[in-house]
């Protein structure tokens, strides 16, 4: 069994302690989430880990066999912008992936150039190294994943996609590879909810370990096995998923509430006794005057999460807010908006999702007025005081203290029972301790300046927010005091979002965006959406099934390709296979009396053959009009 050893590991950023002295062991099929507060240290941890970061001290070790590989997602993926997507995607130095890659390459160059003797001599030495290798699998698991995540045409050079489009690059990079552990920095971001289902059922059968820092919490939920908290500088293990995380971390904050109660008890005890002149008694009462100043300094160091909250007053919120009527927007020739009409309550809570660059920020710049609709009215309330979230976010000056900037758009902020809260209790509040506040913005993380950012917005007391992808940035603490800042928001809420945990709790309408503005409306919630898409497809692929059973296909075509002819000429033989394989499983669970799993098991291949074997009796037929 392959396994990551890692001893005595620290770093330091600047003056911050970010982890030490962690140990753990990951073991083969592992399946660790990493959480923690933005800042703390979990992306230094990852690219340590893969090699490209170093820990500090002599005594660290991380240990693993020889041969053991580690493939590195990192949130900021950098690829060679010359390569095509076919170079960069099978670029693992792995054999298994240079003979596909090999392959790959031949049946491009095979099907521009088919004719070419030089073509087809180079195909068919691929093809016998694929049959040596036994990599007909590999190839077959890599372009499930490329289709998965969206990426077709493998001739596209890298400077041509998207940001997110290079994310999904990334991603389907370290998958292909399959390394023996799999380090993810937020794998979810840039992903359609589509493409993150596919995602957990790849994973969750993934044989090797992965460890992975992400905010989606129905992903953890779903795919993780253990869990990592990293808080100050530690590392805490959880057994189990992220709903066994919660529980957990619920009980010890309930222990350590208790004994944080005691010890508050006994401070008043000993702050009582030094009043009365301890100082000016005996030496033999040193430990005692020792131990109160242990209290002192250590007191209220435990925080429960359940204590957390932000309750700052909303400006009141006429009857109109925003509206949209007859909303006309392209971009490049590409449709974003048709006649698209739109009525924003005072009360709403609007989900935006769907397809990766349908249009749905653009959406979002239009109804805050940073974007003109290029024909239609858009309207704005005149009571509406509005905060705009945006996926890049403000300037913010890389010299300026945090408390500086806050203190910019207010001192003191009125909560709703009408007193008033300070700008450094809030940054406490958001998970920014006192000792923080001080700190320079150019020296806070990329997570903590997007949510010293939110914080910003959120005490300029608006009652419309418009949250552009806001889990993209943020860790799950921050979420959890948006989302209970939400559940009370007397205003409205306009979020575009993939986290299905965040739409969930945030949302109850939902914009579909699938491209060339197709936007569909759905009241629910974004689980009962995505439900009641795999009801409706399965309905449709049923009868597709059934109609294409019913009205055969003619074809004008007068020969078979090339490789059509190479098909053929082994089809008879991979039926008889196919049927001989479903025979033997057949026979096998004659032989397995009440063993429930094994049979289950087994059931599934041959459920899994005989769908092949179908597909090769259809593709019989229509190879042989031609033959």
């Amino acid at each position: 069994m392959k396994e990551l050893k890692v001893s005595n590991l620290n770093k330091t950023f600047g003056e911050k302690t970010l982890f030490q002295d962690l140990s753990f062991l990951i073991h083969e099929k592992d399946r660790v989430g990493l959480i923690g507060v933005n800042g703390t240290g979990k992306s230094s941890l990852l690219r340590i880990l893969a090699g490209i970061d170093a820990g500090d001290g002599d005594q660290q070790t991380i240990f693993a066999a020889k041969d053991y590989r580690i493939g590195f997602l990192a949130q900021e993926t950098v690829i060679d912008p010359s390569l095509t997507v076919l170079d960069a995607v099978f670029h693992g130095e792995s054999e298994l992936v240079q003979t596909v890659r090999a392959y790959e390459q031949a049946l491009l160059a095979l099907s521009e150039e088919g004719e070419s003797p030089t073509i087809q001599a180079n195909y068919a030495r691929a093809e016998q190294v694929m049959n040596e290798k036994d990599a007909w699998l590999a190839d077959t698991n890599a372009k499930s994943i490329l289709h998965q995540l969206g990426l077709h045409d493998l001739q596209q050079r890298v400077s041509e996609l998207s940001g997110g489009q290079k994310k999904r690059l990334g991603l389907a990079q370290v998958l292909i590879d399959e390394p023996d552990l799999l380090l993810l920095d937020e794998p979810t971001n840039h992903l359609d909810y589509e493409a993150i289902t596919w995602l957990e059922s790849y994973l969750a059968q993934y044989k090797g370990a992965l460890m992975m820092v992400t905010h989606d919490r129905y992903f953890l939920d779903r795919v993780a096995n253990r869990m990592f908290e990293l808080s100050n500088g530690a590392l805490t293990e959880y057994i189990g998923n992220y709903e066994a995380y919660v529980a957990q971390r619920a009980e010890r904050d309930r222990v350590a509430q208790e004994q944080e109660t005691k010890r508050v008890q006994l401070y008043k005890q000993e702050l009582a006794w030094m009043r009365a002149g301890a100082k000016a008694r005996s030496t033999k009462q040193q430990a005692r005057i020792q131990r109160f100043e242990n209290l002192e300094e250590n007191l209220h160091q435990v925080q429960s999460k359940e204590s957390i909250a932000i309750d700052l007053e909303t400006k009141r919120l006429g009857k109109k807010v925003i509206e949209l009527k007859d909303v006309d927007f392209s971009y490049e020739n590409k449709a974003i908006l048709h006649d698209f009409s739109l009525l924003i309550k005072s009360k709403e809570r609007l989900g935006i999702t769907g397809e990766n660059g349908a249009g749905k920020s653009t959406l979002l710049a239009i109804m805050s007025g940073a974007i003109e609709p290029q024909s239609g009215v858009v309207s704005i309330g005149e009571t509406v005081r509005l905060a705009y979230y945006q996926q890049q976010g403000g300037e913010m000056d890389p010299d300026k203290r945090m408390i500086a900037y806050l203190q910019e758009v207010a001192e003191q902020v009125r909560r709703t029972d009408g007193t008033s809260i300070s700008v450094t209790e809030i940054l406490e509040q958001f998970l920014f301790p006192r000792y923080m506040h001080g700190t320079k913005i150019g020296k806070l993380s990329g997570g903590e300046r997007r949510r010293l950012y939110l914080l910003r917005l959120l005490i300029e007391q608006p009652n419309v927010l418009l949250l552009d992808e806001p889990t993209n940035d943020l860790d799950i603490d921050t979420l959890t005091v948006l989302e209970d800042y939400l559940a009370t928001f007397a205003g409205a809420v306009i979020t575009v979002s993939h986290d299905r945990y965040f739409l969930d709790k945030v949302a109850e309408k939902l914009l579909i965006f699938n491209g060339q503005a197709m936007i569909d409306t759905y009241y629910g919630s974004i689980r009962e959406y995505i439900e009641k898409q795999k009801s409706d497809a399965a309905v449709v692929q049923a009868t597709k099934t059934v109609k294409a059973v019913a009205e055969p296909i003619t074809k004008e075509k007068k020969k078979l390709t090339y490789l059509e002819q190479k098909e053929w000429q082994t089809i008879e033989e991979d039926i008889a296979t196919l049927e001989e394989t479903i025979e033997q499983l057949k026979e096998e669970m004659l032989h397995q009396g009440s063993d429930f799993t094994k049979l289950q098991t087994i059931q599934t291949t041959i459920d899994q053959s005989s769908e092949q074997l179908e597909e090769k009796y259809a593709r019989w037929e229509y190879l042989s009009e031609f033959s």
